[in-house]
């Protein structure tokens, strides 16, 4: 696998992390611990994660709807201090991507887009709960199985 340029240093893994695992937390939802404790390695740089702008974006509009703006913007703001993460702004290509994938691989298109991510930056894994990844080219793990690797 080739090297990813990141910042600085070279990674060979990187993951892309999908939504639900920010919620898991956000919401205190019961996987909560394992989300936090994956979302603790990126925050420190030992492991190295991207999200997609839509992911920020969705988030934003679920914990608005749901009149959670001063944990939306903790939210927010502690974004800034994660060392191994970085946000992924779609292109217009990426986009048309997604709309291919969802029509053949019988995604929505909130999948499509965070699967033509993946693709395009050649991670390792898409650390999500989301069982729809499960048979696509990128494996999903769940961030319990990424405890104490690396």
């Amino acid at each position: 696998m080739k090297a990813i340029d990141f910042g600085l240093r070279k990674c060979l893994k990187m993951y892309l992390i999908d939504t639900n695992i920010f919620l898991e937390v956000l919401l205190s939802q019961k996987r909560k611990d394992e989300c936090e404790s994956f979302l603790t390695q990126v925050k420190s740089g030992k492991k190295i994660g991207v999200v997609t702008d839509f992911t920020v974006h969705s988030i934003i509009g679920i914990m608005g709807s749901l009149n959670r703006l001063n944990e939306l913007k903790t939210f927010l703001t502690s974004l800034t201090a994660y060392k191994g993460l970085r946000i992924y702004s779609a292109t217009l290509a990426d986009e048309v991507n997604a709309i291919e994938i969802a029509l053949n691989q019988q995604l929505d298109m909130d999948d499509s887009i965070q699967y033509s991510t993946a693709l395009a930056l050649n991670v390792e894994a898409i650390i999500s709960f989301d069982k729809h990844f499960d048979s696509l080219k990128i494996a999903r793990k769940e961030p319990k199985a990424l405890e104490n690797k690396e």
